[in-house]
């Protein structure tokens, strides 16, 4: 299987789901406070519709495959992610283009999600390295990559220009296959905590 193919992922917390139109009004509910958020690019409420038919597009395009995460213990999306930068002939993937809502930061959505992502990636489509890239300066998301157990690559500066006209220096961490055993073992310690 390819990093492409649409497919539906779940566990005991989760379920991501292939992203659709139907998921907009739950994904605008979910934007709710994550409006001051300078140094991440999540989508007004009234931009949800939009930015779901431009992530189906760069699906078309062979760029991304993005998913709704759904809660479970509510069946409401709570947040987007993807596979991204897809290099399928060296099996290479990026995990990125994330955000959730703020009720669930914290809980075990965002690690289930990555579980999730991290086994299909690894097990199912064979890849030889996951990615995960975000602003230097959003250090909730570096803590959340790095207690995932990845490892950071570098700093890639003046990396990106923002949509303010800032230069984005942006951090640039993998898991390569023979640390999935070890990270694997890691989430599922804290996700057992939380059943």
């Amino acid at each position: 299987m390819d990093f492409l193919t649409p497919v539906t992922l779940e566990n005991d917390f989760v379920r991501l789901e292939p992203l659709a139109p139907e998921h907009a009004e739950d994904l605008a509910a979910a934007t709710a406070g994550l409006e001051d958020r300078w140094y991440t690019s999540v989508p007004s409420a009234e931009d949800v519709p939009e930015e779901i038919v431009r992530r189906l597009a760069r699906r078309a395009d062979g760029f991304m495959n993005p998913f709704a995460v759904v809660r479970l213990d509510t069946g409401r999306a709570v947040g987007m992610t993807s596979y991204c930068a897809i290099d399928q002939p060296n099996r290479v993937v990026e995990i990125g283009y994330t955000w959730l809502s703020p009720e669930v930061h914290g809980t075990a959505v965002n690690p289930s999600a990555k579980r999730l992502l991290l086994e299909h990636a690894f097990e199912t489509c064979d890849a030889i390295r996951v990615q995960f890239c975000t602003h230097f300066h959003n250090r909730q998301s570096r803590a959340a990559i790095e207690r995932l157990g990845a490892k950071q690559d570098g700093i890639l500066r003046n990396h990106r220009i923002g949509a303010d006209g800032a230069f984005r220096d942006t951090v640039v961490y993998s898991i390569l296959p023979h640390e999935w055993p070890a990270v694997r073992n890691g989430l599922d310690a804290r996700l057992d905590k939380r059943r």
